[in-house]
């Protein structure tokens, strides 16, 4: 009896771990372009970086947001900094968990915070892929599940995937937390939207779409007896991490609902309808302005084109709630016009329309197009590294 039980369960967890294998193996080709096109990205930014006689890793590991993230990661929480136009930065707008894991990864290994900080991301790039892969795999195939991955990887904002940065954390989150969602493991799927919630300000788009989703279901069931607890639990863990960092800001700034978005306020980022969007928009019609700022307008502008063209293909509740939140926290903020294709980096599904495209289109003009990416993505991509501008 003993031996016919563990036989069983033996039977059991090899089908459980079967089942994470077959996935992967069948990811591998769309993990392994993904890997080629960002590392190509990566070597193109580093001989550019000699070739000007900067340091790639410094590049990489330490520009802009990633030293704020290595200075919390190292000194915890207090810094802030005044600018003489008034503007007040303070590291209380930066979300606690990367650089927390960054912490215990320099605690356990003979590394600096920006190499921590460049292997968690890369890591979490890998992991983000496989997540998109599998959640589009489910809804559309194998062929489309390969393409918006190899597409993700060829934007021209990707070179953030290979840089201390929380995108690629933030993605990973979000992509298993839909997944979870689409295959019913609500305890998972509102776990994961509480970390994503606890990576970047606007995980809170993960958080919206599990307890849309969770709402969906407890009203579907409302006259079953069936449980609910998951359902209900999904719904509480779903927006916890964020809740809890903005009101723990609150208390330390001593007001508890609006302290955190006065910090925000402090770098110039609030949610205005795209109003500062707008001023920003016109000083660039009528004043030169760096390369970044067309591009930006350009990139966000294809966001909302693909979102419509996503919202008319009927998504997944899920799908469209995260990226319409997504989208609305990117086009209806100020601030940082130019880091705008940045936060929409974590909407993949807005490749889903494009995908389908290439998907439908002769191989020549795909591969064309495939190509042109490939060099927009890897020059523009540079040309962002050594910006004067913030990314």
């Amino acid at each position: 009896m003993f031996a016919e039980t563990f036989d069983k369960a033996t039977s059991a967890d090899d089908r459980s771990l079967a089942r994470p294998r077959a996935a992967l193996h069948r990811a591998a080709p769309a993990l392994g372009l993904f890997a080629a096109e960002r590392l190509t990205g990566m070597v193109v930014a580093a001989l550019w970086a000699w070739h000007i006689g900067r340091s790639p890793r410094a590049l990489l590991a330490t520009s802009w947001d990633s030293k704020w993230y290595v200075g919390i990661a190292a000194n915890g929480y207090g810094r802030t900094v005044y600018w003489p136009d008034g503007a007040v930065q303070s590291d209380l707008a930066f979300f606690p968990l990367y650089p927390g894991l960054i912490r215990a990864v320099t605690s356990v290994l003979p590394v600096t915070g920006g190499t921590a900080g460049l292997a968690l991301s890369w890591a979490a790039a890998g992991v983000a892929a496989w997540g998109i892969y599998a959640v589009v795999e489910r809804l559309h195939g194998r062929g489309l599940a390969t393409l918006v991955v190899l597409l993700w990887g060829l934007l021209p904002h990707a070179v953030v995937l290979s840089m201390a940065y929380t995108e690629p954390l933030l993605t990973a989150f979000a992509a298993w937390s839909l997944y979870a969602l689409a295959t019913g493991r609500w305890l998972w799927a509102g776990t994961l939207a509480g970390l994503a919630g606890l990576t970047r300000p606007n995980g809170i788009a993960v958080a919206a779409a599990v307890s849309v989703v969770a709402g969906c279901e407890l009203w579907r069931r409302r006259g079953a007896k069936g449980a609910r607890a998951p359902v209900w639990a999904a719904a509480a863990l779903a927006p916890a991490g964020w809740l809890g960092y903005v009101l723990w800001v609150g208390v330390r700034k001593g007001d508890v609902l609006g302290g955190y978005f006065a910090v925000q306020s402090g770098w110039t980022s609030r949610f205005d309808l795209g109003i500062g969007s707008l001023k920003v928009i016109r000083s660039m019609v009528t004043a030169p302005t760096f390369f970044g700022f067309p591009m930006a307008l350009v990139i966000a502008g294809a966001g909302v084109l693909l979102f419509a063209l996503f919202v008319l293909d009927r998504p997944p509740m899920s799908l469209l709630v995260y990226t319409g939140v997504l989208v609305l926290i990117t086009i209806g903020g100020s601030g940082f016009f130019e880091s705008k294709p940045r936060f929409l980096l974590p909407a993949f599904p807005l490749l889903l329309p494009l995908a389908a495209a290439l998907a439908r289109a002769r191989p020549r003009a795909a591969i064309t197009v495939i190509a042109a990416l490939a060099g927009l993505s890897f020059c523009y991509g540079t040309y962002l590294t050594v910006a004067p501008t913030a990314l």
